[in-house]
């Protein structure tokens, strides 16, 4: 089902399959979210839970057991109900049931809460442990923006604008073992806040930072400045991607607290670095904001 939000700048639309965002337009009907065409990805958004990435040979050990936990979780395929409603912010949830727990062995509750502002859409990732155990797990977002935004603009015209100036340099991950090499130096970003964009940047899948000082980014035209913040103060780290080889117009930017298995970590779930935990009845909120800038005139 398709929920409808809007107020007098913006509008959102949001499927209750995945609680994923699927428009985000500004007061000139402008589409700023990928619009799912198959050639490339069929996703826009998806909520990345309790998994980001792939384990190792798609198994991982919680509590002593093994399980096939699937790539990026369950959350993303699965139908959530609506808790609450109003013209311009839905709140959806996703309870465990048998399905799930025969992947991951937890009581869980996620609740995906969205909300527009005058600027763009907040989103609230809201988890909870209705079990008696401690509860491991990691949680992503992984919205798509069309890029280029314009028609007659290239992706090449586009970089990314950190909130400050960084000196860090990526993750390679390793297609042939399938997993983000620790020991690997991919891109540096040598004192600077600003990444230009080419697609050669993606011909290893995603590129991947930790220890960023920043907590805001944005995808913007060079020129023009026409773009999008994200601001990610919750997640521990970024990653963006496009997909290998296929010049796609469109780039993820995609905020993690957890990550693809590394070849620094071993199969237990609870080892992963970024992971998460949540003791018995406990609850945590993570907060995602998306702001549309205008640029220059």
């Amino acid at each position: 089902m398709l929920i409808s939000l809007k107020n007098d700048s913006v509008s959102a639309v949001i499927e209750t399959v995945g609680a994923e965002l699927q428009s985000l337009k500004d007061r000139n009907k402008k589409e700023y979210i990928w619009q799912r065409d198959p050639r490339f990805w069929a996703k826009s958004s998806p909520v990345l839970f309790p998994a980001i990435g792939n384990s190792r040979c798609g198994r991982t050990i919680f509590d002593g057991q093994w399980y096939e936990l699937s790539k990026h979780g369950f959350a993303r395929d699965m139908e959530f109900a609506v808790e609450t409603k109003s013209e311009n912010k839905v709140s959806l949830v996703l309870k465990a049931a048998e399905e799930t727990r025969a992947v991951f062995p937890y009581d869980f509750c996620l609740v995906m809460e969205y909300q527009l502002t005058d600027e763009g859409i907040l989103i609230n990732y809201r988890v909870e442990n209705h079990g008696e155990k401690t509860m491991y797990y990691c949680l992503g977002a992984h919205p798509a923006f069309n890029c280029p935004m314009e028609d007659g603009e290239h992706f090449e015209d586009y970089c990314l604008e950190f909130e400050h100036k960084e000196n860090c340099c990526a993750m390679v991950y390793d297609l042939k073992r399938l997993e983000f090499d620790a020991e690997s130096k991919g891109y540096h970003m040598a004192d600077t806040a600003v990444l230009p964009l080419k697609y050669e940047l993606f011909d290893s899948d995603a590129i991947y930072f930790e220890n960023l000082k920043s907590q805001k980014v944005s995808l913007v035209h060079g020129r023009t400045k026409r773009g999008v913040e994200v601001a990610f103060g919750d997640f521990a780290t970024i990653a963006f991607w496009t997909p290998t080889g296929q010049e796609a117009p469109f780039l993820c930017i995609e905020p993690w607290n957890g990550s693809a298995i590394r070849s620094d970590e071993d199969d237990e779930f609870m080892h992963k670095h970024y992971v998460q935990k949540l003791d018995a009845g406990e609850r945590k909120e993570y907060g995602l904001e998306v702001r549309i800038l205008e640029g220059k005139a």
